[in-house]
């Protein structure tokens, strides 16, 4: 079976270190992350969490798997809430890269492999269907282009 991944990107007018700053940032996160706040140490191999800024209910957990400011941020993330099971592989790999572009920073998103996870395909084609990270993107730069 072929590999299934997820991409996006999105072009920020913003510095990398201002693009890096907002996707570890509590505060940030909550205006762009449906309302979570992250929670990290940032030490590669601790948990990650985004947590409900309102109602503290933990809605994406994983594992720190890279941290190289600022330029690549990578994590597992999980769905407590979902219908399989909590193993290691159930869990995806979101990779965030910031690349530094004229005036701004290139900001590329992958998730996956779902080939590898329960009900792989239908996650997908339920992220595809929903747009992947595209809603996020545009949101981080909203925040970040505010005039």
């Amino acid at each position: 079976m072929e590999s299934l991944y997820v991409e996006n990107q999105i072009f920020v007018n913003a510095t990398p270190l201002q693009v890096w700053e907002a996707l570890i940032d509590p505060e940030c996160t909550k205006q762009y992350m449906f309302g979570c706040e992250v929670i990290c140490e940032w030490k590669v191999g601790d948990p990650i969490i985004w947590k409900g800024a309102t109602d503290g209910v933990t809605y994406v957990k994983g594992n720190l798997v890279e941290f190289e400011k600022p330029s690549i941020f990578a994590f597992t993330v999980f769905d407590p809430h979902a219908d399989y099971p909590d193993i290691p592989q159930n869990y995806l790999t979101a990779r965030y890269t910031l690349q530094a572009q004229d005036q701004g920073t290139l900001l590329k998103v992958t998730q996956g492999d779902y080939k590898n996870v329960a009900e792989g395909d239908k996650r997908h084609q339920d992220t595809v269907a929903q747009g992947g990270w595209g809603s996020v993107l545009d949101a981080i730069k909203k925040l970040l282009e505010v005039s």
